[in-house]
């Protein structure tokens, strides 16, 4: 798996969690989400040897500080741009309630459309393709058609080319 697909994966884990259980400081809560998602971490958690003792974990890795610096400014862009991306949402989901489209796609198509409408090194297609599959990947066998959906739709209304970087 890519970096940056790794890293999209991460941050719709997050925004998921953040939706959930929303936290006040946002930059405690991605140092925790960070620590706990290291295979360091992961692994002295699946180890009975230590339970309950304090967890002193190495450095993260290059290839860990590659998917953070990719993952973290989707992430805080999400999260500063949700209300005008819950409003595209609301406007596109034809006879769907916000709160009631799953939390896995909803965060999702949060994530996406942040890509399509304030990232402008990252092709709008792109942003789509990505989210279709995480879609396959975490959410039903229909998620996949419903994002792509919902995507398609903001991406005829987008004032950019699709398939290039601005």
């Amino acid at each position: 798996m890519g970096k940056r697909r790794e890293a999209r994966e991460r941050a719709v884990q997050f925004l998921f969690q953040q939706d959930l259980n929303p936290s006040e400081n946002l930059d405690e809560a991605l140092d925790h989400f960070w620590d706990s998602q290291r295979p360091a971490a992961i692994a002295e958690e699946k180890g009975p040897a230590n339970w309950g003792q304090p967890v002193t974990l190495p450095p993260p890795t290059a290839a860990e500080g590659e998917v953070r610096l990719f993952a973290d400014p989707l992430i805080r862009g999400t999260l500063e741009h949700r209300d005008e991306i819950d409003g595209l949402i609301k406007s596109h989901a034809k006879n769907w309630e916000l709160h009631r489209i799953a939390a896995v796609d909803r965060n999702i198509l949060r994530l996406a459309l942040y890509e399509m409408l304030h990232r402008l090194d990252i092709p709008p297609v792109v942003s789509i393709n990505e989210a279709v599959d995480i879609a396959k990947k975490f959410s039903t066998p229909d998620s996949g058609k419903f994002v792509n959906g919902i995507l398609d739709k903001v991406k005829g209304e987008l004032m950019r080319p699709a398939r290039i970087v601005q």
